[in-house]
C-alpha cells in the first residue's frame, strides 16, 4: 500500500474520534441542566462541572506529549479510550448514590482519556499530508466531530432532560416507597446512557490495539517548550484557543437555561411552526415533556451549524487564506451575539443558534496557524494548545458568575470580548502571510 493510501486510510480511522470526543463533550452539557435541578445548585456551581471536564486539559495535555513521545500515537489512543471508558463507568456510582463529587470525579476521568486523544489526533491528522493543506484536512476532521457535538444534543434531550426533576421539597412530601422509586428511576435516566458509552468506547479500544497506522512522529527536541513559548505566534494561539474553547462551551452549557429564562418553552409551544419543529425533533408530543426538553431540542442546531460549517471551511481555507476565513467568522460572530444581547424570544434564540456556524473552523484554524512551520515541534506545540483547552473550564464559571450577579444578556460581553480576540489573531497571520509574500 502506497503512503497516499496509507495516510488516506489513517485519516478515516482518526476522524472516528473525532466524532466519539466531539458527542461525549457536549453530551455532559446536556447533563448540567440536570445536575442543577438534581442537586439545586447555582448557575456558578453548575459551571463547575465544566470546571472538573476541562482542568483535566490543563493537567494532562503536556504529560500527554510527553507520554505519546514515547509510546507513540496507536498505544496512546488505546490509553486514551480505556480512560474514557472508566469515566462513563465512574458515573453509575454517582448516580445511585446521588454524590455530586462522584459527577465531578466522572467529569475529570473522562476528559483525561479525551486529552490523550485530542493531543495525538489533531497534529496526526495536520501532519497526513502537505502543511498547505494541514487547515482544510483538520477541518475536515473537526467537521466529524461536530458531527457528534450535534448528535449529542438530541439524545440529551430524549434521555436527560425529558421528565421534569422533582425539588427537595418535593420530594421531602413523598411516601418513602414513591421517594426510593424516584431516585431509581432518577438513577437509571443517567446510567444506562453512560454504560452503552463504556461498552462502545471499550470495543474502539480493542479495534485500535489491532489496527495499523502510519508512524509519523518523530521525537521532539528537550527544550522544545521552551523554544515555542519564545515565538509570540504560539502564544497567541494559545490564549487563542484558550478563549474560544471557553466561549463556545459557556454558549453551549447554559443555552438551556438562557432560552428558559427567556420564557422560550411557551413560546414555541404556542408558536405552531415552532411547537410543530420541537414536536418532529424529539418525536414525542410536548404536553408531555419538561420545557427544559423542549428548549433543549434545538440547542442540537447550534452544534450543527459547527457541523456545516467546518465542511464548507475545508473548502474555504484551501481556496483562500485561513487567517482572513478565521477573522471573517470571528466578526460574525460577535454580530450574532449582538443581536441576541438586545433582543428576546425567537430572534434572540435563532442568532445566538447560529454563532455555531461561525464557531466552526476556529479550532482546527487556530491550531494549525500555530503549528505552522515548527518543523519537530509540533508534537509539544499540539500538548501547549490542547492545554488551552483548560478554557472550557474557566470561562463557563465565569460566564455563570456574571449571569447569577447581571443576567444572561449582559454575561454576553464576556464571549464577546472573547471573539474579539480571535478576531484580532487572524488578521494578525494574515498580515503575517501578506508580508511574507511581498
Amino acid at each position: 500500500m502506497n503512503s497516499s493510501k496509507k495516510y488516506r486510510s489513517a485519516f478515516i480511522v482518526v476522524t472516528l474520534l473525532f466524532f466519539l470526543w466531539g458527542f461525549i463533550t457536549v453530551l455532559v452539557d446536556s447533563l448540567i441542566p440536570r445536575l442543577k435541578d438534581v442537586f439545586e445548585l447555582s448557575y456558578f456551581q453548575a459551571g463547575l462541572v465544566q470546571f472538573a471536564f476541562f482542568a483535566a486539559y490543563f493537567v494532562f495535555s503536556l504529560p500527554a506529549g510527553f507520554l505519546l513521545s514515547r509510546i507513540g500515537y496507536q498505544k496512546g489512543v488505546v490509553l486514551g479510550l480505556f480512560t474514557m471508558a472508566l469515566g462513563c463507568l465512574l458515573f453509575y456510582p454517582a448516580a445511585s448514590e446521588r454524590i455530586f463529587g462522584v459527577f465531578l470525579a466522572g467529569y475529570f476521568t473522562l476528559a483525561a482519556g479525551i486529552t490523550i486523544l485530542q493531543v495525538a489526533a489533531n497534529p496526526y491528522v495536520a501532519v497526513l499530508g502537505s502543511e498547505d493543506g494541514a487547515s482544510s484536512r483538520l477541518n475536515l476532521s473537526q467537521a466529524f466531530n461536530s458531527l457528534g457535538t450535534a448528535v449529542a444534543p438530541l439524545v440529551g434531550a430524549s434521555f436527560l432532560l425529558s421528565d421534569t426533576i422533582m425539588t427537595s421539597e418535593a420530594i421531602d412530601n413523598l411516601t418513602a416507597a414513591a421517594q426510593l422509586d424516584y431516585y431509581i428511576n432518577e438513577a437509571a435516566a443517567v446510567q444506562s446512557p453512560f454504560l452503552v458509552l463504556a461498552g462502545c468506547i471499550g470495543i474502539l479500544a480493542l479495534v485500535f490495539i489491532f489496527i495499523k497506522l502510519p508512524k509519523v512522529l518523530e521525537k521532539s527536541p528537550k527544550d522544545g517548550y521552551i523554544k515555542l513559548l519564545m515565538k509570540p505566534t504560539v502564544r497567541m494561539g494559545v490564549v487563542g484557543i484558550f478563549l474560544y474553547v471557553g466561549a463556545e462551551v459557556a454558549i453551549g452549557s447554559y443555552l438551556v437555561n438562557y432560552f428558559m429564562d427567556m420564557n422560550l418553552a411557551s413560546i414555541i409551544v404556542e408558536n405552531e411552526t415552532m411547537n410543530l419543529l420541537a414536536t418532529r425533533i424529539l418525536n414525542k408530543d410536548l404536553a408531555s415533556v419538561d420545557g427544559k426538553a423542549i428548549v433543549g431540542a434545538f440547542v442540537f442546531l447550534y452544534w450543527s451549524g459547527a457541523m456545516v460549517g467546518r465542511f464548507v471551511g475545508a473548502y474555504l481555507t484551501r481556496v483562500m487564506r485561513p487567517g482572513f476565513v478565521l477573522a471573517l467568522f470571528a466578526s460574525c460572530a460577535i454580530a450574532l451575539l449582538l443581536i441576541s444581547m438586545n433582543s428576546f424570544g425567537l430572534v434572540a434564540m435563532w442568532s445566538i443558534l447560529a454563532v455555531g456556524l461561525f464557531n466552526s473552523i476556529m479550532f482546527p484554524t487556530i491550531f494549525t496557524l500555530t503549528i505552522e512551520g515548527l518543523g519537530d515541534l509540533k508534537p509539544q506545540a499540539s500538548g501547549l494548545l490542547c492545554m488551552a483547552i483548560v478554557g472550557g473550564a474557566i470561562v463557563p464559571p465565569i460566564y455563570g458568575l456574571l449571569t447569577d450577579e447581571m443576567g444572561f444578556k449582559f454575561a454576553l460581553v464576556l464571549l464577546i470580548a472573547c471573539y474579539t480576540y480571535i478576531l484580532y489573531f487572524g488578521y494578525k497571520k494574515q498580515r503575517i502571510k501578506l508580508l511574507q509574500h511581498t
